[in-house]
């Protein structure tokens, strides 16, 4: 197998993409390919490319995601994502992910938890639209499921609140305004019958 060409990274240029016969073959990080003088090589065997892909960008990969994972926590779709974007190949970042999750460093569990208690505390929305922001976060459904049942969700409250805060300077008789609060609690993802109640009820303070 002939090394044919080893081009910078656009995206990240501490990788380097080696091309072999003429196809692209894998990438390894500029330090490790100038340490194995690949640059100099124009043959490369099965086990220098099993090696690289197996050890050396795993343990790489590894890296990166820690310093991700210092900035701030992250899920195991998240931080496998980045890893790609940064070069890495999904067998690399596939490993180095169930590494990190078996050292602790990443944990789906753990972070939807955190994530729905702060999202309660700060900016509040359905149980549904949580959900919904969990799932495009790659955590899978039972521990979406799982995490949600260990909230007690008061939806009602909730979307009480987030219309008197956003519509309570208005007339909430007015057939129009009823429609703008029921169009944006939809789009918070709140039922039909806590949209209802929570009409009704400000209404019936306004009317007081």
């Amino acid at each position: 197998m002939t090394i044919t060409s080893a081009v910078k990274q656009k995206n990240n240029p501490e990788m380097i993409q080696i091309y072999i016969d003429n196809a692209y073959a894998f990438s390894i990080p500029e330090e490790e390919y100038l340490r194995m003088n690949l640059y100099e090589k124009q043959e490369i065997t099965d086990e220098e490319i099993k090696k690289i892909r197996e050890e050396i960008n795993v343990k790489y990969a590894k890296q990166r995601a820690i310093r991700m994972l210092a900035a701030r926590d992250r899920t195991e779709y998240e931080v496998k994502t980045r890893l790609i974007r940064l070069g890495f190949d999904d067998i690399s970042a596939e490993s180095a992910v169930l590494q990190l999750k078996a050292m602790g460093y990443i944990n789906d569990m753990l972070f939807a938890r955190k994530y729905i208690s702060d999202r309660l505390k700060l900016k509040p929305k359905s149980k549904k639209a949580l959900a919904y922001e969990l799932e495009k976060k790659g955590i899978e459904a039972d521990i979406i499921a799982d995490v949600m049942d260990e909230f007690e969700v008061d939806e009602f409250l909730i979307a009480y609140r987030l219309a008197k805060r956003k519509y309570g300077k208005y007339d909430a008789t007015d057939p129009k305004i009823q429609r703008r609060i029921a169009s944006f609690l939809s789009h918070k993802g709140f039922s039909y019958d806590i949209i209802k109640s929570t009409l009704e009820q400000i209404i019936e303070a306004h009317n007081k």
